[in-house]
């Protein structure tokens, strides 16, 4: 049987390991409220990087499209289409070419 004192020891323990228990839950839950803020911040994070992509990857398909790069090529480098027939040259030379025969 415990005396008096033996039973204030035993409840003094009790409300010591109450008080941490206490304490350790409320550090826990403010730990886990933070985590979740910092998660949600990369998640919109993330969100804004995807739309960013998307935009940046809409506008190089843009710039790489045929009627652009026809635009560039003859505005800023100023070239232009043949008007004259392409020859062609064989590589043994103009004469294989005509059909003359060595």
């Amino acid at each position: 049987h415990l005396g008096g004192t033996g039973m204030t020891r035993l409840n003094l323990l009790l409300l010591a390991l109450l008080l941490l228990s206490a304490l350790f839950l409320v550090k826990t839950a403010y730990e886990a409220r933070r985590l979740y803020a910092l998660l949600d911040n990369a998640r919109n994070e993330q969100r804004s990087l995807d739309i960013e992509f998307k935009r940046l990857d809409t506008e190089r398909q843009a710039q790489a499209m045929h009627a652009r790069v026809d635009l560039v090529a003859r505005t800023q480098l100023k070239m232009f289409l043949a008007k004259a027939p392409a020859h062609y040259v064989d590589e043994a030379g103009p004469a294989a070419a005509s059909g003359v025969a060595r």
